[in-house]
């Protein structure tokens, strides 16, 4: 007996000895509102003394494991710290999904990441809400304009479009809280109507990457989000004063949220901002103040399984225009491009006259999702978006200063239903369509030929983008779109005009009836586009990744470079586009290279974009109208190589300071004419050096070193101009670009606690500490006047 017992403890002494302990456990940490992954989350195994983390993608591995039962404790800085429970069967994968809390990371210098990202192979770049804070007062432009490879094409100092790698306008794309933005982009002083205090995030892709937004992102696409409200009974929000020496003005912003355990919430969001005249070191920059208000507000329910929301926004900004920028005759013209001040200098005011513009923007939006076991996620979303742009220029009579010189009415209403599949992490796959309706309405009573004119223009779009795990460190990401464009417009020509461009031969079958010397015509354009994207990106280690994406982007003219025949205002330009214009074929190759690290980091991101049909608008004389005397800027279609580098880099010292440093440089060459492109960024590098002091109300210091080179690739599009006084010819120098120009600024802040659950955050900002003459090659002013000078701004933000 005893035998037979020891026989029996041997076997299952065997048994246990011989039980397999080499399964896996592996998943993903997502958060619940949206499927996005959660990196640097803490998995603890309780009881077995293992630990992990999830890695830039989300992903985490346990391995060495045997079949059972394991309690699993998962943290993550912005979530709720969970315990789930896990039977593992052989290799197991399962997923956890987190709650966010309010708190953010407090991280201060604008960075790259891949924290939510957009695509799988495009390196993209963030700006969070705790950084968005400082740009209170400022606009999309100014905020986007402190990433490397981005640039602004200004017009004064109100006015500024983010350039992407080189190019602007029509080829970035503006996703605002899931809507592309259609407020009239296509003008080079027309910026996105949105308020920075309404957006949680901002997430920068360059190049035409994500598929999911459009297939015309020539540049790039931007996309903003609102902030994510917690699924718990809790109220909060906060409070934003600005006041700025530069103007005297200033702004001010609020935000309240509530929200509730079952799902529900609501959010409220309004700003107002007003500034006067802007100064230069030397003079006063005449009716270049601006009044902004805008208000939003969201109501919805968000739940694991399903989730409605309403979105509306209303935007107003009333903008001048530098008033020297709009002068007379040719002589006019000569001087105040040879002058070194402008020719009309007055008292400061807050008083917004002529030459102006005043634009205003709703927004609604309704999207509701669901997810379908072993599909996915599905949503169904409808906006609505109504711009009307008025611009106002300084008539020859008085009693016609309150009617606008163009006055636009969009009016863009949009389908989406897309599909997001979450069936293994091996591969997953993305697709939808969207259907789009708009109606664009010039009003006639201004009593000036119209720029853009009347017409309809309906889009289908489908796309599909797949991304597949070859290995744990290697992805694979494709996708093709396809978007079909039909515009059908009412446009009056000059006769003249018709029969220069040989649009009588080239068009006849368009025109609807003929006057003494205009004519009507009604052209029908028909434009089908093809987009792709394909990329890599491959882990080295913890350390190194590198992305590599090829992307193919079609983009159709836009009505401004098919219609324009006309005095554009605003721009104190005539503008000439041209018909016959076939859409642009962009093929963009970009590499980057990422390295992080507790003590330095960088990325490399290298590019090269060859675009065919490039639509570009270049000065090709002066004209004198009973208006005044004006620069003719016309479009024209050339091939066109664009090529840069993009460089950031970060070293920290130790737990109080660091130091970053930006690089960009883009190249843009006319292949046809063998000549660089108008308008390219020169080159430019920012460096700063951070000091941080938790322990001292969280006190922040930063120093930052802005250096922009002169620009000396540039085409020769200088023109002579005649003047009457003199019966001779002198030289418009519209090409020769400004010296290049070195600036400091500062920046600090601190935290102060109020009560148990209010922090009020004291900001001082110093921008052009020297008070530095200079002038920005972007900036379609400087034939006329220096930028900005310098400005000290105070920040008061209360959280609560």
């Amino acid at each position: 007996m005893r035998t037979y017992l020891c026989m029996i403890l041997l076997c299952s002494a065997m048994v246990a000895k011989s039980q397999d302990c080499s399964y896996t456990l592996s998943g993903k940490i997502i958060d619940l509102h949206d499927n996005t992954v959660l990196p640097g989350a803490t998995l603890i195994m309780i009881g077995e003394g293992k630990t992990v983390e999830s890695d830039i993608d989300g992903k985490y591995l346990f391995s060495n494991l045997c079949d059972g039962s394991y309690s699993l404790q998962v943290y993550h800085p912005n979530c709720e710290t969970q315990i789930f429970k896990v039977k593992v069967s052989g290799n197991t994968e399962r997923n956890f999904k987190l709650e966010h809390h309010l708190e953010e990371l407090n991280a201060i210098t604008l960075r790259a990441s891949i924290f939510g990202s957009k695509t799988k192979t495009n390196f993209e770049q963030k700006v969070t809400e705790k950084q968005l804070d400082r740009f209170s007062s400022a606009s999309l432009g100014e905020v986007l304009n402190t990433l490397s490879g981005v640039s602004s094409l200004n017009t004064g100092n109100a006015v500024v479009k983010p350039i992407i790698n080189g190019v602007h306008s029509s080829r970035v794309v503006v996703m605002n809280n899931g809507v592309r933005m259609e407020d009239q982009e296509w003008g080079a002083e027309h910026a996105p109507s949105i308020d920075v205090n309404a957006i949680g995030n901002i997430t920068l892709i360059k190049g035409a990457g994500a598929l999911k937004y459009s297939g015309d992102a020539v540049g790039g696409i931007i996309v903003t989000e609102a902030s994510k409200v917690p699924v718990k009974d809790t109220i909060y929000g906060k409070t934003n004063v600005t006041a700025a020496t530069n103007g005297r003005g200033g702004a001010i912003t609020s935000t309240l949220t509530k929200s509730y355990a079952n799902g529900w919430y609501g959010s409220i969001q309004g700003t107002l901002r007003r500034f006067g005249d802007y100064e230069a070191p030397d003079y006063i920059l005449s009716n270049t103040g601006n009044f902004e208000r805008s208000i939003s507000g969201r109501v919805g329910i968000n739940r694991f399984e399903y989730g409605v929301e309403a979105y509306y926004s209303f935007f107003k900004n009333e903008i001048g225009i530098l008033r020297a920028s709009h002068i007379g005759g040719a002589s006019d013209q000569v001087r105040a491009i040879n002058s070194g001040t402008p020719l009309i200098i007055r008292d400061f005011t807050y008083d917004i006259d002529a030459p102006r513009q005043d634009v205003t923007h709703h927004l609604f939006k309704v999207r509701g999702f669901k997810n379908f076991k072993n599909l996915g996620k599905v949503t169904l979303q409808y906006d609505f978006q109504q711009n009307e742009r008025l611009e106002f220029d300084v008539r020859r009579s008085s009693n016609d200063d309150d009617r606008a010189s163009l006055d636009l009415a969009l009016t863009s209403q949009t389908l989406r239903l897309d599909l997001d599949t979450d069936n293994t992490d091996l591969f997953n796959l993305k697709t939808g369509l969207m259907a789009q309706y708009q109606k664009n309405v010039a009003d006639p009573s201004t009593g000036v030929r119209r720029l853009i004119p009347d017409y309809e223009r309906f889009n289908l779009g489908l796309y599909g983008v797949a991304d597949v795990s070859i290995t744990d460190n290697f992805l694979v990401e494709v996708g093709g779109r396809f978007d079909y464009f039909h515009i059908d417009a009412q446009k009056f020509y000059r006769s003249s005009f018709w029969e220069d461009r040989n649009y009588d031969e080239l068009f006849p079958d368009i025109v609807v009836e003929e006057f003494s010397n205009q004519i009507l015509t009604n052209p029908k354009l028909n434009f089908s586009n093809v987009s792709a994207t394909f990329g890599t990106r491959y882990t080295f280690n913890d350390s190194y990744k590198l992305y590599a994406n090829y992307s193919l982007a079609s983009r159709a003219p836009n009505p401004s470079e098919l219609f324009s025949e006309g005095l554009h205002h605003s721009a104190s330009r005539i503008e000439l586009g041209d018909l016959r214009f076939d859409s642009e074929i962009a093929h963009k190759v970009s590499v980057t290279l990422q390295k992080q690290g507790k003590t330095f980091g960088f990325s490399v991101n290298p590019f090269v974009n060859f675009i065919n049909n490039f639509i570009i608008i270049e000065p090709t004389e002066i004209r004198q109208t009973i208006r005044g005397n004006f620069q003719v800027w016309e479009y024209r279609q050339t091939k066109a190589t664009l090529l840069g580098v993009d460089i950031d880099a970060s070293v920290t010292f130790n737990d109080n300071w660091n130091f970053y440093h930006q690089f960009s440089l883009v190249k843009g060459y006319d292949e046809t004419l063998d000549l660089p492109l108008i308008d390219m960024p020169p080159v430019n590098t920012m460096n700063g050096l951070v000091y941080q002091n938790k322990e001292l109300k969280n006190l922040l210091v930063e120093l930052q070193s802005e250096y922009t080179f002169r620009q000396n690739e540039f085409p020769d599009n200088n023109f002579q101009a005649f003047i009457p006084e003199t019966d001779s010819f002198e030289l418009v120098d519209v090409s020769t670009p400004p010296d290049a120009y070195h600036l400091l600024h500062l920046h600090t802040n601190a935290d102060f606690s109020l009560s148990k659950n209010s922090t009020l955050n004291v900001g001082l900002s110093v921008t052009n500490i020297f008070d530095t003459n200079y002038r920005n090659y972007l900036n379609r002013l400087r034939y006329y006047a220096d930028d900005l000078g310098r400005n000290i701004s105070i920040n008061l933000k209360i959280t609560y």
